[in-house]
């Protein structure tokens, strides 16, 4: 019993840890948007408040892929070791 915990405790915490691998992504793309962004007003600059905007809603946009990860890393180590561990007790009763 005290094994199976254990283990569904260091999976939860291994599941929550490549959840937030997740989070590498948001942080390139924006970088790159960012970037390029910088570079079409450097060449346009009468454009900068469509470049602005557009940037501003397409790094909003990514930025979810992050917070999704964050809610799902945040629920494997709050929620799901108790939910497996009565799940686990009821199915050795």
């Amino acid at each position: 019993m005290e094994l199976a915990l254990g283990i569904i405790l260091g999976c939860c915490a291994l599941g929550a840890g490549i959840a937030m691998i997740a989070g590498i992504g948001p942080g390139i793309g924006e970088g790159n948007a960012v970037a390029k962004a910088c570079e079409a007003i450097g060449r346009q600059p009468e454009a900068k408040g469509q470049v602005t905007s557009t940037m501003i809603m397409g790094c909003a946009i990514a930025e979810t892929t992050g917070l999704y990860a964050l809610v799902i890393a945040i629920l494997l180590i709050f929620v799901a070791p108790s939910s497996f561990a009565n799940v686990l007790k009821e199915a050795i009763k």
